[in-house]
């Protein structure tokens, strides 16, 4: 048993598998991170725009 217990904890097949998951749920974190920020100002960004558009008068005056 204690042998079989060794040679499992010395065996490193799965290892790259493991690793290419953290890096991946860490880069998906850190895009989250830096893209939440930007999200919210497009939004703000474009109801300030929508605003000023929508009061806009359409036509013009004649004089």
């Amino acid at each position: 048993m204690k042998l079989s217990w060794t040679i499992f904890l010395k065996d490193e097949t799965g290892a790259v598998t493991v690793d290419w998951v953290v890096l991946t749920a860490a880069l998906i974190g850190i895009g989250m991170l830096v893209l939440m920020p930007v999200a919210f100002s497009a939004n703000s960004a474009s109801t300030t725009v929508g605003g000023e558009i929508s009061s806009q008068e359409i036509g013009y005056k004649s004089q």
